[in-house]
């Protein structure tokens, strides 16, 4: 077996470690979540995602499936990825408040009823930090999706709110793991409020 050969070899086989892994551990967590998803869009609230960097892909990926559809028709579910606007973003950034990036929007737009999903693949931001801060103000409830255990985000966490927490990987290990979660999340949330 080549060197090529055996990288790539290695690469399959941590993925599916890790993912077994996760599968074992953040299974009830995952079906929480999404009871809790559900539950804000039966009461008329809407899904507020921020992340930073490489993972704002993921919270857009997620706010895509359900403004648009995941993989049956039905009517658009409310979703929002404060970092899509990239103008509104980088206008708040100027005026030198990174660290208000998402918690500027969230005191705007968040009400009493909506939901702030939080995706982290790296660490715990101040921007993020601030934006779950901004939440509770308004009286929303917090879905943190963290590659990482026991941080800094999660002494901020409500009784009332939820973490999924993967085994402390790497950015690169943490997101096609994310990916599979956001994914059994769409597919839960359309199950329980479509069938099919």
């Amino acid at each position: 077996m080549t060197d090529t050969a055996q990288k790539i070899n290695q690469w399959f086989a941590n993925h599916m470690e890790q993912t077994a892994q996760a599968a074992s551990t953040a299974g009830p967590d995952i079906e929480d979540v999404a009871d809790t998803f559900v539950s804000t869009l039966l009461q008329d609230g809407k899904l507020i995602a921020c992340a930073n960097g490489n993972a704002n892909i993921l919270a857009q990926y997620f706010c895509t499936a359900l403004l648009n559809r995941f993989e049956q028709d039905r009517p658009a579910l409310p979703a929002i990825n404060l970092g899509a606007d990239a103008t509104t973003y980088s206008a708040i950034c100027r005026d030198n408040r990174f660290n208000d990036t998402f918690s500027r929007q969230v005191r705007a737009i968040g009400k009493p009823g909506d939901l702030l999903f939080v995706i982290v693949d790296d660490g715990h931001k101040a921007n993020l930090i601030q934006a779950i801060q901004a939440a509770h103000d308004r009286e929303m409830q917090v879905v943190v999706l963290s590659a990482r255990e026991k941080s800094d985000i999660t002494s901020l966490m409500h009784p009332e709110d939820h973490e999924i927490a993967l085994n402390d990987l790497a950015p690169h290990e943490a997101t096609p793991l994310m990916l599979l979660i956001i994914n059994t999340l769409c597919d839960l949330v359309d199950h329980k409020l479509f069938g099919g």
